[in-house]
Protein backbone atom coordinates (compact mmCIF):
# COMPACT_ATOMS: atom_id res chain seq x y z
CA UNK A 1 0.00 0.00 0.00
CA UNK A 2 2.85 2.41 1.36
CA UNK A 3 4.55 1.63 -2.15
CA UNK A 4 1.72 2.08 -4.67
CA UNK A 5 0.83 5.55 -2.58
CA UNK A 6 4.68 6.99 -3.31
CA UNK A 7 4.71 6.05 -6.41
CA UNK A 8 1.00 7.61 -7.77
CA UNK A 9 1.82 10.32 -5.64
CA UNK A 10 5.24 10.90 -7.82
CA UNK A 11 3.65 11.13 -10.91
CA UNK A 12 1.18 13.37 -10.56
CA UNK A 13 2.53 17.17 -11.80
CA UNK A 14 3.07 19.58 -9.27
CA UNK A 15 1.27 22.52 -8.73
CA UNK A 16 4.62 24.40 -10.04
CA UNK A 17 4.35 22.82 -12.95
CA UNK A 18 0.56 22.94 -13.85
CA UNK A 19 0.77 26.65 -13.06
CA UNK A 20 3.52 26.95 -15.51
CA UNK A 21 1.62 24.69 -18.25
CA UNK A 22 -1.49 26.94 -17.49
CA UNK A 23 0.60 29.90 -18.46
CA UNK A 24 1.70 28.97 -21.72
CA UNK A 25 -1.77 27.62 -22.67
CA UNK A 26 -2.90 30.98 -22.01
CA UNK A 27 -0.45 32.63 -23.77
CA UNK A 28 -1.52 30.28 -26.51
CA UNK A 29 -5.43 30.80 -26.50
CA UNK A 30 -4.50 34.65 -26.74
CA UNK A 31 -2.11 34.20 -29.73
CA UNK A 32 -5.04 32.64 -31.48
CA UNK A 33 -7.64 34.78 -30.24
CA UNK A 34 -5.82 37.85 -32.17
CA UNK A 35 -5.18 35.49 -35.11
CA UNK A 36 -9.11 34.97 -35.12
CA UNK A 37 -10.24 37.95 -34.60
CA UNK A 38 -8.16 39.32 -37.39
CA UNK A 39 -9.19 36.89 -39.55
CA UNK A 40 -13.04 38.05 -38.19
CA UNK A 41 -11.53 41.88 -39.27
CA UNK A 42 -10.74 40.63 -42.29
CA UNK A 43 -14.25 39.22 -43.62
CA UNK A 44 -16.56 41.13 -41.87
CA UNK A 45 -15.05 44.15 -40.42
CA UNK A 46 -14.51 47.75 -42.02
CA UNK A 47 -11.76 47.77 -44.21
CA UNK A 48 -10.70 51.68 -43.23
CA UNK A 49 -8.73 52.78 -40.37
CA UNK A 50 -10.28 56.09 -39.96
CA UNK A 51 -11.43 56.91 -36.70
CA UNK A 52 -14.60 58.80 -36.11
CA UNK A 53 -14.38 62.13 -34.32
CA UNK A 54 -16.92 64.63 -32.93
CA UNK A 55 -15.87 67.90 -34.74
CA UNK A 56 -18.69 70.67 -33.52
CA UNK A 57 -17.37 73.71 -36.26
CA UNK A 58 -17.72 70.76 -39.20
CA UNK A 59 -20.06 72.08 -41.65
CA UNK A 60 -23.46 70.15 -42.50
CA UNK A 61 -23.24 66.99 -44.33
CA UNK A 62 -26.12 68.62 -46.86
CA UNK A 63 -26.32 71.66 -48.98
CA UNK A 64 -28.62 74.35 -48.01
CA UNK A 65 -31.60 75.16 -50.65
CA UNK A 66 -29.88 78.07 -51.35
CA UNK A 67 -26.67 76.52 -52.42
CA UNK A 68 -26.16 77.15 -56.19
CA UNK A 69 -26.77 74.87 -58.71
CA UNK A 70 -23.48 73.88 -60.92
CA UNK A 71 -23.60 74.87 -64.65
CA UNK A 72 -24.14 71.81 -66.91
CA UNK A 73 -21.77 71.09 -69.66
CA UNK A 74 -23.02 72.27 -72.95
CA UNK A 75 -24.87 69.31 -74.48
CA UNK A 76 -23.91 69.22 -78.29
CA UNK A 77 -20.72 70.25 -79.50
CA UNK A 78 -18.57 70.30 -82.20
CA UNK A 79 -16.21 67.70 -82.92
CA UNK A 80 -13.33 68.90 -84.22
CA UNK A 81 -10.92 66.54 -86.04
CA UNK A 82 -7.52 67.07 -87.65
CA UNK A 83 -6.29 66.08 -91.52
CA UNK A 84 -4.03 62.97 -91.82
CA UNK A 85 -2.18 61.52 -94.62
CA UNK A 86 -2.77 57.58 -94.72
CA UNK A 87 -0.27 54.95 -95.78
CA UNK A 88 -0.48 53.40 -98.81
CA UNK A 89 0.42 50.16 -97.58
CA UNK A 90 -2.22 47.22 -98.21
CA UNK A 91 -2.95 44.45 -95.55
CA UNK A 92 -4.22 40.76 -96.65
CA UNK A 93 -7.69 40.62 -95.23
CA UNK A 94 -11.13 38.40 -94.92
CA UNK A 95 -13.75 39.38 -97.83
CA UNK A 96 -16.32 40.58 -95.05
CA UNK A 97 -13.78 42.99 -93.88
CA UNK A 98 -15.13 46.94 -93.76
CA UNK A 99 -11.96 48.27 -94.86
CA UNK A 100 -8.49 48.22 -94.28
CA UNK A 101 -8.45 47.98 -90.58
CA UNK A 102 -10.29 44.59 -90.82
CA UNK A 103 -13.15 45.66 -88.78
CA UNK A 104 -16.39 43.25 -88.57
CA UNK A 105 -19.97 43.78 -87.06
CA UNK A 106 -23.17 43.19 -87.15
CA UNK A 107 -26.46 45.48 -88.04
CA UNK A 108 -27.18 45.49 -84.40
CA UNK A 109 -24.07 47.49 -83.40
CA UNK A 110 -24.63 51.59 -83.03
CA UNK A 111 -23.02 53.63 -86.13
CA UNK A 112 -22.34 57.34 -86.11
CA UNK A 113 -22.33 58.76 -89.24
CA UNK A 114 -19.58 61.96 -89.47
CA UNK A 115 -19.43 63.86 -92.34
CA UNK A 116 -15.86 65.28 -93.34
CA UNK A 117 -15.74 68.25 -95.32
CA UNK A 118 -12.45 69.48 -96.36
CA UNK A 119 -11.67 73.27 -96.71
CA UNK A 120 -12.49 73.13 -100.57
CA UNK A 121 -15.95 71.95 -99.99
CA UNK A 122 -16.92 74.62 -97.36
CA UNK A 123 -14.93 77.55 -98.04
CA UNK A 124 -15.48 80.69 -100.69
CA UNK A 125 -14.88 78.75 -104.13
CA UNK A 126 -17.17 75.90 -102.91
CA UNK A 127 -19.13 76.07 -106.19
CA UNK A 128 -16.37 75.47 -108.16
CA UNK A 129 -15.97 72.07 -107.15
CA UNK A 130 -18.45 69.17 -107.90
CA UNK A 131 -18.67 65.96 -105.43
CA UNK A 132 -18.16 62.41 -107.81
CA UNK A 133 -18.26 59.92 -104.80
CA UNK A 134 -17.40 59.35 -101.37
CA UNK A 135 -14.40 57.43 -98.96
CA UNK A 136 -15.48 55.57 -96.19
CA UNK A 137 -13.32 55.12 -93.21
CA UNK A 138 -14.49 52.84 -90.18
CA UNK A 139 -13.25 52.81 -86.59
CA UNK A 140 -14.03 51.68 -83.18
CA UNK A 141 -14.69 54.00 -80.30
CA UNK A 142 -15.64 53.27 -76.83
CA UNK A 143 -19.23 55.34 -75.17
CA UNK A 144 -19.87 54.97 -71.09
CA UNK A 145 -20.87 51.09 -70.96
CA UNK A 146 -21.54 50.23 -74.82
CA UNK A 147 -19.41 50.48 -78.23
CA UNK A 148 -20.05 52.21 -81.38
CA UNK A 149 -18.34 52.47 -84.98
CA UNK A 150 -17.87 55.66 -86.25
CA UNK A 151 -18.44 55.69 -90.26
CA UNK A 152 -16.41 58.53 -91.67
CA UNK A 153 -17.65 59.80 -94.71
CA UNK A 154 -15.17 61.52 -96.95
CA UNK A 155 -16.29 62.80 -100.28
CA UNK A 156 -13.96 62.41 -103.72
CA UNK A 157 -14.04 66.18 -105.22
CA UNK A 158 -12.65 68.19 -108.62
CA UNK A 159 -12.64 70.80 -109.41
CA UNK A 160 -15.21 71.42 -112.34
CA UNK A 161 -13.21 71.67 -115.81
CA UNK A 162 -10.73 69.07 -114.21
CA UNK A 163 -10.47 65.43 -114.66
CA UNK A 164 -7.63 64.72 -111.34
CA UNK A 165 -10.49 63.50 -108.46
CA UNK A 166 -9.12 64.51 -104.74
CA UNK A 167 -9.65 62.25 -101.56
CA UNK A 168 -10.37 64.01 -98.52
CA UNK A 169 -7.63 62.75 -95.86
CA UNK A 170 -8.56 60.48 -93.14
CA UNK A 171 -9.52 61.96 -90.07
CA UNK A 172 -6.13 61.96 -87.41
CA UNK A 173 -5.94 59.08 -85.47
CA UNK A 174 -3.08 58.16 -82.75
CA UNK A 175 -2.39 54.89 -83.90
CA UNK A 176 -1.51 54.80 -87.80
CA UNK A 177 -3.35 52.06 -89.66
CA UNK A 178 -5.36 50.80 -86.29
CA UNK A 179 -9.25 50.67 -86.12
CA UNK A 180 -9.30 52.24 -82.92
CA UNK A 181 -10.53 55.43 -81.87
CA UNK A 182 -9.11 57.41 -79.24
CA UNK A 183 -11.75 56.48 -77.08
CA UNK A 184 -11.58 52.84 -77.31
CA UNK A 185 -7.45 52.91 -75.96
CA UNK A 186 -8.67 55.13 -73.13
CA UNK A 187 -11.38 52.97 -72.35
CA UNK A 188 -9.58 49.51 -72.60
CA UNK A 189 -6.69 50.80 -70.32
CA UNK A 190 -9.24 52.36 -67.33
CA UNK A 191 -11.12 49.31 -67.50
CA UNK A 192 -7.70 47.21 -67.41
CA UNK A 193 -6.07 49.41 -64.88
CA UNK A 194 -8.30 50.91 -62.81
CA UNK A 195 -11.67 48.84 -62.90
CA UNK A 196 -9.31 45.80 -62.74
CA UNK A 197 -11.42 43.96 -65.98
CA UNK A 198 -9.08 41.58 -67.76
CA UNK A 199 -8.78 42.25 -71.51
CA UNK A 200 -10.44 38.54 -72.18
CA UNK A 201 -13.27 39.96 -70.70
CA UNK A 202 -13.13 42.85 -72.24
CA UNK A 203 -13.17 40.41 -75.48
CA UNK A 204 -16.03 38.54 -74.30
CA UNK A 205 -17.90 42.06 -74.05
CA UNK A 206 -17.35 43.24 -77.11
CA UNK A 207 -18.16 39.97 -79.09
CA UNK A 208 -21.79 40.78 -77.37
CA UNK A 209 -22.03 43.83 -78.52
CA UNK A 210 -21.68 41.99 -81.74
CA UNK A 211 -18.55 43.27 -82.64
CA UNK A 212 -15.36 41.00 -84.23
CA UNK A 213 -11.86 41.27 -82.50
CA UNK A 214 -9.41 39.03 -82.02
CA UNK A 215 -8.04 39.14 -78.36
CA UNK A 216 -4.27 39.55 -79.66
CA UNK A 217 -6.12 42.94 -81.32
CA UNK A 218 -6.68 44.10 -78.01
CA UNK A 219 -3.50 43.14 -76.78
CA UNK A 220 -1.23 45.03 -79.25
CA UNK A 221 -4.02 48.09 -79.25
CA UNK A 222 -2.91 48.31 -75.25
CA UNK A 223 1.19 47.97 -75.89
CA UNK A 224 1.00 50.81 -78.24
CA UNK A 225 -1.20 52.87 -76.07
CA UNK A 226 1.37 52.58 -72.65
CA UNK A 227 4.04 53.06 -75.57
CA UNK A 228 2.39 56.46 -76.06
CA UNK A 229 1.68 57.30 -72.11
CA UNK A 230 5.70 56.36 -71.21
CA UNK A 231 7.05 60.30 -71.51
CA UNK A 232 4.35 61.44 -69.48
CA UNK A 233 4.98 58.31 -66.87
CA UNK A 234 8.91 59.03 -66.97
CA UNK A 235 8.39 63.00 -66.37
CA UNK A 236 5.93 62.33 -63.76
CA UNK A 237 8.52 60.19 -62.27
CA UNK A 238 11.22 63.05 -62.59
CA UNK A 239 8.89 65.57 -60.82
CA UNK A 240 7.94 63.06 -58.08
CA UNK A 241 11.95 62.07 -57.63
CA UNK A 242 12.56 66.38 -56.77
CA UNK A 243 10.15 66.35 -53.91
CA UNK A 244 11.50 67.40 -50.65
CA UNK A 245 10.15 64.51 -48.77
CA UNK A 246 9.50 61.13 -50.42
CA UNK A 247 7.15 58.34 -49.45
CA UNK A 248 7.97 54.62 -50.82
CA UNK A 249 6.72 51.38 -49.90
CA UNK A 250 6.50 47.50 -52.00
CA UNK A 251 3.62 45.37 -52.74
CA UNK A 252 3.26 41.86 -54.24
CA UNK A 253 1.61 41.33 -57.28
CA UNK A 254 1.68 38.55 -59.31
CA UNK A 255 3.19 39.25 -63.02
CA UNK A 256 3.82 36.42 -65.52
CA UNK A 257 4.27 32.48 -65.51
CA UNK A 258 7.16 30.82 -64.23
CA UNK A 259 7.73 28.60 -67.03
CA UNK A 260 7.33 25.54 -69.22
CA UNK A 261 8.79 22.74 -67.64
CA UNK A 262 9.91 22.18 -63.60
CA UNK A 263 7.52 21.81 -60.47
CA UNK A 264 6.39 25.58 -61.27
CA UNK A 265 5.02 24.88 -64.63
CA UNK A 266 1.81 27.62 -65.77
CA UNK A 267 2.01 29.44 -62.25
CA UNK A 268 2.01 33.09 -61.89
CA UNK A 269 5.71 34.29 -60.59
CA UNK A 270 5.90 37.04 -57.93
CA UNK A 271 6.79 40.59 -58.51
CA UNK A 272 6.75 43.81 -57.04
CA UNK A 273 5.09 47.05 -57.50
CA UNK A 274 7.45 50.34 -55.57
CA UNK A 275 5.12 53.38 -55.76
CA UNK A 276 6.55 56.80 -55.11
CA UNK A 277 4.41 59.62 -53.31
CA UNK A 278 6.16 63.08 -53.91
CA UNK A 279 5.43 66.35 -52.10
CA UNK A 280 2.98 67.14 -55.22
CA UNK A 281 0.48 64.33 -54.15
CA UNK A 282 1.51 62.69 -57.52
CA UNK A 283 2.07 58.43 -57.42
CA UNK A 284 4.15 56.63 -59.97
CA UNK A 285 4.04 52.61 -59.76
CA UNK A 286 7.88 51.56 -60.65
CA UNK A 287 8.32 47.47 -60.89
CA UNK A 288 11.05 44.92 -60.42
CA UNK A 289 11.46 41.16 -60.13
CA UNK A 290 12.26 41.29 -56.37
CA UNK A 291 11.78 42.90 -53.21
CA UNK A 292 15.97 43.64 -52.79
CA UNK A 293 17.52 46.75 -52.24
CA UNK A 294 18.83 47.17 -55.51
CA UNK A 295 15.63 48.35 -56.60
CA UNK A 296 15.69 51.28 -54.15
CA UNK A 297 18.89 52.39 -55.37
CA UNK A 298 18.02 52.13 -59.21
CA UNK A 299 14.68 54.27 -58.45
CA UNK A 300 16.54 56.66 -56.17
CA UNK A 301 19.81 57.18 -56.90
CA UNK A 302 21.19 60.59 -57.28
CA UNK A 303 17.82 62.19 -58.40
CA UNK A 304 16.64 62.05 -54.87
CA UNK A 305 17.85 64.27 -52.05
CA UNK A 306 15.61 65.21 -48.81
CA UNK A 307 13.67 62.94 -46.62
CA UNK A 308 12.31 58.84 -47.35
CA UNK A 309 9.18 57.70 -45.45
CA UNK A 310 8.76 53.81 -45.26
CA UNK A 311 7.67 51.35 -43.13
CA UNK A 312 9.72 49.05 -41.18
CA UNK A 313 11.16 47.07 -43.83
CA UNK A 314 14.99 47.61 -43.21
CA UNK A 315 16.26 47.95 -47.24
CA UNK A 316 15.09 51.51 -46.83
CA UNK A 317 17.11 52.27 -43.70
CA UNK A 318 20.34 50.51 -44.94
CA UNK A 319 19.66 52.19 -48.21
CA UNK A 320 19.17 56.13 -46.33
CA UNK A 321 22.19 55.08 -44.15
CA UNK A 322 24.45 55.46 -46.98
CA UNK A 323 23.74 58.57 -48.56
CA UNK A 324 24.53 61.58 -46.66
CA UNK A 325 22.02 63.71 -48.73
CA UNK A 326 18.80 61.24 -47.49
CA UNK A 327 17.34 61.57 -43.87
CA UNK A 328 15.10 58.22 -43.03
CA UNK A 329 11.36 58.59 -41.18
CA UNK A 330 8.95 56.04 -40.50
CA UNK A 331 5.95 55.95 -42.05
CA UNK A 332 3.19 57.45 -38.97
CA UNK A 333 0.69 54.80 -40.66
CA UNK A 334 2.45 51.77 -40.17
CA UNK A 335 3.55 53.16 -37.01
CA UNK A 336 -0.76 53.67 -35.90
CA UNK A 337 -1.40 50.27 -37.07
CA UNK A 338 0.23 48.37 -34.10
CA UNK A 339 -2.27 50.84 -31.52
CA UNK A 340 -4.83 49.77 -34.34
CA UNK A 341 -4.43 46.28 -33.43
CA UNK A 342 -4.22 46.21 -29.73
CA UNK A 343 -7.08 48.86 -29.63
CA UNK A 344 -9.39 45.36 -28.41
CA UNK A 345 -7.18 44.54 -25.27
CA UNK A 346 -6.70 47.99 -24.52
CA UNK A 347 -9.36 50.52 -25.32
CA UNK A 348 -8.59 53.26 -23.28
CA UNK A 349 -4.72 53.38 -23.85
CA UNK A 350 -5.23 53.07 -27.60
CA UNK A 351 -7.90 55.72 -27.78
CA UNK A 352 -5.96 57.91 -26.34
CA UNK A 353 -3.24 57.41 -28.19
CA UNK A 354 -5.05 57.64 -31.64
CA UNK A 355 -6.63 60.85 -30.23
CA UNK A 356 -2.98 62.13 -29.81
CA UNK A 357 -1.67 60.94 -33.53
CA UNK A 358 -4.95 62.68 -34.64
CA UNK A 359 -3.61 66.19 -33.12
CA UNK A 360 -0.74 65.23 -35.34
CA UNK A 361 -2.44 65.33 -38.21
CA UNK A 362 -4.46 68.17 -37.85
CA UNK A 363 -1.26 70.32 -37.27
CA UNK A 364 0.41 69.11 -40.45
CA UNK A 365 -2.77 70.24 -42.21
CA UNK A 366 -2.82 73.64 -40.61
CA UNK A 367 0.93 74.04 -41.03
CA UNK A 368 0.33 73.24 -44.94
CA UNK A 369 -2.65 75.58 -45.47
Amino acid sequence: MNSTASTTSSNTPSYSALAEENALLREQLQVMQRQLDWFKKQLFGPKSEKQVFDLPGQDSLFASDDAPVPAQPPKNEKRTVKAYQRGTGKKQRDDDCLNDTGLRFTADVPVEVIEHLPPELTGPEADQYEVIGSKTTYRLAQRASSYVVLKCERPVFRRKGAEKPVTTLAPFNVLDNSLADVSLLAGLLVDKFQFHLPLYRQHQRIQQAGITVSRSTLTNLVKRAIDLLRPIVDAQTDNVLRSRVLAMDETPIKAGHQGRAGPQKGKMKTGWFWPLYGDADEVVFTYSNSRGRAHIEEVLSESFSGTLISDGYAAYARYAAAQESVTHAQCWVHGRRYFIEAQKDHPETVTDALQQIAKVYRNEEIIKT
